[in-house]
């Protein structure tokens, strides 16, 4: 008879816990609805009465009764699958952490909410495995208290106001395997005791103010498989323990303060994307980058890197993009980068790289974006091999000193090319008329040359330019009203050349121009009023002894 009680009573107890929230969760909850003001999705209206269980958002243990989890992300898909964007205007309480049973709090993305994470979350919710937080506006340090989270397993506070330094004992979250708090305000060192987290899979604290160095014993993070410390300002050389992040598949470390040597690369055979540009690294770059056989994508740019370029690269037969520009590389391109059948996009810009091109480039056939830019290449003609490259569509060929007039077989590439620059060369002659056949042209300079004679008529057949840069030649005659039917056209620069005459007043069809440079040139009369001219600086104009008119001074009568 007492067994049957018991039984009668322990299903009693289940139905009661099932069909009343415990007193503390629904104080938590309650005290968290008052401090929003505005919830666009309308969840919280569901919050009434006492079965909490049943409110949008929330998730119970069915045993215990106890609320473990707060799902009320701003991104979320309705009941009809319909994707939504909602937003929360408010406050979080701090008597969330009354939910002693919580596992999971996901409050990413809505926008409007603020406040703090509760000082005392570490001690009051032991169970939490999941906190987001991400998109929002909380802001505050992060409280020394995270660090007792034993079972959480997911932090994301991206993109908020947070500020401070990391906990000390960061490294106590033995669990963790996502830690990402990526634009926010942190600042200090990163903790020593970071590497504990050997459960870490990501780490992105990117677009911050950390300083100090990156742990020597980085590559104690064996599980790791994305690490994104860029756009800090760390200092100091980066770990040779790297290299033992045999898991990583992404490793960003750009836009900081780095000096000394690239380190050996030999065993990270699941890199795939690796960005150390926007440092101060020196030496040269290492055979070891051969072994790297998964990078897709690598940028060493605008460091201070020395040597010829490793013919080891070669081997990267997935890589899809490469980043050299920026630095002070030598010799000439070697003949192994044909290789590179997966290749879209090559930059060696702003080096010391000579010629000649290897001949081997024309086996590039996925090559769409070639910068060549400012190095000691004398190209003296554009090969024609290069320009039959079947996706070519963005040429960056300043500096090269190319000779003669613009080469003709440009037009091989109509179908395709986007972008040109043959900027600060040696062209001679006049802007041919075929160049309006490059139909799905966006920006073409030709700055810096010796170009003579009028801007051809046929340029206004290039429905899609946006940039147009012809200054600095020896270019004359009045500015072409035609021009003007260019309407996507975003910058104008006409600057240094001899164009006479007025400007033309359908020049105020420039409805996208947001940047316009004629100054010293021999143009006169009134400037035509209205927007967008009226808007740019003196600058764009001065130089023009006979223009008058805002934003220039008054014309006489």
């Amino acid at each position: 008879m007492c067994s049957k009680i018991l039984f009668f009573l322990a299903v009693f107890t289940l139905i009661a816990a099932a069909e009343k929230c415990h007193p503390n969760d629904l104080k938590g909850l309650i005290n968290f609805k008052t401090g929003i003001f505005s919830d666009t999705s309308g969840r919280l209206d569901t919050w009434i009465g006492h079965n909490c269980c049943e409110w949008d958002g929330i998730t119970c243990d069915n045993g215990t009764g106890r609320v473990t989890q707060i799902n009320l992300p701003g991104f979320y898909t309705s009941s009809d699958d319909t994707p939504l964007q909602t937003s929360m205007i408010g406050n979080i309480s701090p008597s969330i952490t009354l939910l002693a049973s919580l596992e999971a709090i996901d409050l990413s993305g809505l926008v409007g909410l603020t406040g703090e994470i509760p000082p005392s979350i570490g001690f009051r919710l032991p169970n939490l495995k999941k906190l987001s937080l991400w998109g929002n506006r909380i802001e505050g340090t992060l409280p020394e208290s995270i660090c007792e989270l034993s079972k959480l397993e997911d932090l994301y506070l991206y993109e908020n106001r947070f500020f401070g330094s990391l906990p000390g004992n960061l490294g106590k979250l033995k669990s963790l395997k996502m830690l990402d708090l990526h634009s926010n305000r942190f600042s200090g060192f990163l903790p020593e005791t970071i590497t504990n987290l050997t459960n870490l899979e990501r780490f992105c604290i990117q677009n911050n103010f950390l300083t100090g160095e990156i742990p020597g014993n980085i590559g104690d993070f064996q599980g790791l498989k994305e690490l994104d410390l860029s756009n800090n300002s760390l200092t100091g050389k980066i770990p040779a323990s790297i290299n033992k992040l045999k898991a990583v598949s992404t490793i960003y470390l750009n836009n900081n303060q780095l000096i000394g040597k690239i380190p050996f690369f030999n065993q990270m055979s699941t890199l795939g994307f690796l960005r150390l540009n926007d440092n101060k690294l020196t030496g040269k770059i290492p055979n070891s980058f051969g072994y790297l056989i998964s990078l897709q994508r690598v940028s060493l740019a605008y460091n201070k890197l020395t040597g010829p370029i490793p013919s080891s690269l070669g081997n990267l037969r997935s890589l899809t993009e490469m980043y050299l520009n920026g630095n002070k590389l030598s010799g000439q391109l070697p003949r192994s980068i044909g290789r590179l059948s997966n290749l879209l996009m090559l930059r060696v810009s702003n080096n010391m790289i000579e010629g000649p091109l290897p001949r081997d480039m024309a086996l590039l056939e996925n090559l769409q974006t070639l910068d060549l830019s400012f190095n000691r290449i004398n190209l003296s003609s554009v090969p024609d091999w290069l320009l039959k490259l079947p996706s070519l569509s963005r040429i960056f060929l300043a500096g090269c000193k190319i000779q003669g007039e613009i080469p003709g077989n440009l037009v091989s590439t109509s179908s395709s090319l986007q972008e040109l620059d043959l900027s600060d060369n040696n062209l001679t002659g006049q802007i041919p008329g075929w160049i309006g056949r490059l139909t799905e042209l966006y920006s073409l300079n030709l700055s810096a040359n010796f170009l003579v004679g009028e801007i051809p008529n046929p340029i206004t057949n290039l429905a899609r330019l946006g940039i147009l840069d012809l200054h600095s030649n020896k270019l004359e005659g009045g500015l072409p009203p035609s021009l003007a039917n260019v309407s996507s056209l975003e910058r104008l620069k006409l600057q240094k050349n001899h164009f006479t005459g007025k400007i033309p007043n359908v020049f105020l069809n420039f409805k996208n121009l947001q940047e316009l440079d004629l100054s010293d040139n021999f143009l006169e009369g009134k400037i035509p009023f209205g927007k967008p001219l009226i808007d740019f600086p003196k600058g764009s104009y001065s130089g023009n002894k006979g223009l008058c008119g805002l934003p220039l001074e008054p014309c006489r009568p």
